[in-house]
Order: structure tokens, then C-alpha cells, then sequence
């Protein structure tokens, strides 16, 4: 759905709401029922014309489009772009997470050691990138949906790999709420389409308690993270104690056997 088209279901049922029918509108802005009609069905409307229709039903316009901003599509990963700027500057990509926390401006001040200015420097820059949509006070809107995920392969996660990993796989994985789980299995391609599809299906129960936990005190709340893979893959150490090893076309090792890791 396009953003005119959200535009105009918010209007409808701004409309509905406020008791008031094409028939209605029509008399108030001196149009026939059937060309009130035709413009909403049209999926477009001006911005006078859109003015001109709440002023007569008693709405408010900029209701009507902070409405319409709420319910627009929210993508699910950023572009390359976007990505390798959050990663070329450290202090971008902190906030960043941050947001995608729903952290305050003031939470992110009073922890980390950025500046007032700084942290309003990233917010900006965030802004232009299409993360968030920031608000007055310091205040923003998430533009990524709560599905938000990391592109595969792509500069963020380079970054991980390459900086984060063996920080996140140094803890012990015993305190409360904490678990480490490396299990071992050989699955056929539907059996293992299939568990990818249940591993979204968690990643959204964890967007969803992240969402809902939002309205507690942040004293009550922990930064946690789910790092969650499944690929076809053998130790490299165990490949090279193999008798044969079989390629595909593409050049990539197979495993014929039930190999640990495989």
C-alpha cells in the first residue's frame, strides 16, 4: 500500500469515527456524492484538497499524516549504504543500537561518553539515513519494523565477525536468562527450510517481548542477544582428516557422511 492510499484509509476511518458519510461531506464542501466518491477511490489527494476535507469533517489534518506515518511500511533491513555508515563511525553504530533499543536520549548520554552534541550529531545522521525519524526533544521513530534484521553478509555483519564474535563467545553463558546451545544434525533441505522458518518465528517472540517490556521501569530491563545460525558446515580441522572429500559445482566441500559438524 502506498502512502497516499494509508492517507486516505486513516481519513475513512477518522471519518467513520467522527459520524461523518460521503453524503455529509459532500454537502459541507459543495461536491456530489458520486465525485467524493471518486476521489477517495482515485488512491491520491492533494494536500489543499486533503485540508479542504478535514476542515469540513471536523479532523485534523495533521493527525490524519502522523497517523499515516505510524502505519507506513517499515523495512525490514537498511541498503549497503546505510549499513556502511553506520559501520564506518563507532559512535554512529553505538547509537544506532541504542535506538534500535528504544533507548532515551538521556539513556544514552548518562552511559556512554558521548556529548549532548554528539549524541544529537548521530541522531541527525540517523535521521538522514532512514533509521529513525527524530522528533523534537531529542525524540524519534523507529523506521525499521520490529523484524528488523541485519543484512546477510553485509557490512554490519563483516563488522560483527570481525569485532563483536569472539567478545559475545567469551562469556560463560551461565548466569540467569543466559544459555549456549551447539547442537548437530543432518537434515534434508525441506526439514532444514522448515527450522530456519521457526528460528524467524523467534526472532519475532523476541520483537514482541522487547516491545512489550518497554513500558517497564529501564532498571528492570537487560541488554540481551540472540545470535542464532544454521548453515551447512564441518570444521575445518575435521575436513582435512578426511579420506575423500566431495565438491559440488560450486566448488564448496560436501559432506558425505555423519561427520561432528556436518
Amino acid at each position: 500500500m502506498s502512502s497516499p492510499e494509508i492517507v486516505l484509509q486513516v481519513l475513512r476511518t477518522e471519518m467513520r469515527t467522527a459520524g461523518v458519510t460521503y453524503r455529509l461531506l459532500a454537502e459541507r464542501i459543495g461536491m456530489s456524492e458520486s465525485s467524493v466518491k471518486r476521489v477517495f477511490s482515485s488512491g491520491d489527494m492533494s494536500l489543499s484538497r486533503l485540508a479542504r476535507i478535514c476542515k469540513a469533517a471536523g479532523i485534523s489534518m495533521e493527525g490524519v499524516l502522523r497517523q499515516a506515518a505510524d502505519a507506513a511500511p517499515e523495512a525490514d533491513t537498511l541498503t549497503l549504504a546505510q549499513e556502511r555508515a553506520l559501520v564506518a563511525d563507532p559512535k554512529l553504530l553505538l547509537v544506532g543500537i541504542c535506538c534500535l533499543g528504544h533507548w532515551t536520549f538521556e539513556q544514552i548520554v548518562e552511559t556512554y561518553q558521548l556529548t549532548e552534541a554528539e549524541c544529537i550529531r548521530c541522531l541527525v545522521k540517523l535521521d538522514r539515513l532512514g533509521l529513525i525519524e527524530l522528533k523534537p526533544l531529542n525524540r524519534y521513530r523507529m523506521k525499521v519494523s520490529r523484524a528488523f534484521r541485519w543484512r546477510p553478509d553485509g557490512p554490519a555483519q563483516h563488522y560483527f565477525r570481525r569485532f563483536v564474535v569472539e567478545d559475545y563467545f567469551g562469556g560463560r553463558f551461565d548466569g540467569a536468562g543466559e544459555t549456549l546451545l551447539l547442537l548437530h544434525a543432518r537434515l534434508s533441505q525441506p526439514s532444514a527450510v522448515e527450522l530456519v522458518q521457526k528460528i524467524q518465528q523467534l526472532a519475532g517472540e523476541l520483537a514482541r517481548l522487547h516491545q512489550l517490556d518497554q513500558r517497564l521501569d529501564p532498571a528492570d530491563r537487560d541488554g540481551v542477544t540472540l545470535m542464532l545460525g544454521l548453515r551447512s558446515w564441518e570444521f575445518a580441522a575435521f575436513t582435512g582428516m578426511r579420506r575423500t572429500a566431495i565438491r559440488s559445482p560450486d566448488g564448496a566441500k560436501r559432506n558425505p557422511g555423519a561427520a561432528p559438524g556436518a
